[in-house]
């Protein structure tokens, strides 16, 4: 299958630029990115896609034995910048995104040169010595609830992610993107996010690395961008001045100069 069906990849921007390929996280798509592009684009080649099960990705497409682990969708990364023949390009990851992001950077070195990791975290559930914000009562319990009734918790979750209960807009734009996720792939997908333990992937980094993390975040607390960073030699980790899980939709000015200052410094 034509992998721009299959991943609804766009391409905008400078073609001259260096290739910077924006990556949504769980229950959204690439339009999450639409306060990021125009930062972007008159310097840089943008890529945005969609994973398999996600926005306007080809859902014929989906596996469930394929997307049973973060692999499955990091290969969809390495084929996407095989299709587009890229080289040297920057990965922008929301979410359970970042550490797909590194495997990606991982299977194919050649075509990821840097990371940038917005509210990364490698393993949701704390564990001795670790602090992922969530026990393992607390993540069967939201699984379970997501999986009886998905409309419902995305309803119910989807303000508490985004934070900012002042801008309850921002919660509905979660809650709609969330609800208009296919359930049976949401459900694998949330299966696959929250129950894994990328830990160990983050030796792998050669890269150079931007960890984004907000003063406040019920997903990804500070300890998780304290560890992440910590864990990336020569990562540089800058906390911005946002609350919530998604600071590139609520406070994209701040996001967007972290990303692109760090983009300068790899010039």
């Amino acid at each position: 299958m034509d992998i721009d069906r299959r991943n609804n990849v766009t391409v905008t921007g400078n073609p001259q630029g260096r290739t910077v390929v924006l990556a949504h996280g769980f229950g959204c798509d690439q339009n999450m990115w639409r306060l990021t592009v125009p930062a972007l684009v008159e310097d840089y080649r943008v890529v945005l896609f969609d994973y398999v099960g996600s926005g306007r990705a080809e859902p014929s497409a989906f596996s469930e034995e394929r997307y049973a682990s973060l692999d499955g969708y990091a290969r969809d990364v390495v084929e996407v910048c095989e299709a587009l023949d890229l080289r040297d390009a920057v990965f922008v990851g929301h979410s359970v995104s970042a550490m797909i992001g590194v495997l990606a950077a991982d299977m194919a070195p050649k075509r990821i040169g840097a990371l940038v990791m917005v509210a990364p975290s490698p393993r949701y559930i704390d564990d001795d010595g670790y602090r992922g914000g969530f026990s393992a009562e607390d993540i069967d319990e939201l699984l379970a609830s997501l999986e009886s009734n998905y409309l419902g918790w995305s309803a119910a979750m989807a303000p508490v992610i985004m934070g900012n209960m002042e801008r309850p807009e921002l919660g509905e734009e979660l809650t709609n993107s969330f609800c208009a996720t296919d359930p049976d792939m949401a459900r694998v997908f949330a299966r696959t996010t929250f129950l894994s333990d990328s830990r160990d992937d983050l030796k792998s980094v050669r890269v150079p690395t931007l960890v984004l993390e907000c003063t406040q975040d019920v997903i990804a607390p500070r300890e998780v961008g304290a560890f992440v960073h910590q864990a990336i030699p020569g990562s540089r980790l800058v906390t911005l001045d946002a609350t919530g899980h998604c600071p590139h939709l609520s406070a994209p000015e701040a996001t967007n100069e972290a990303i692109t200052d760090f983009l300068e410094d790899l010039r």
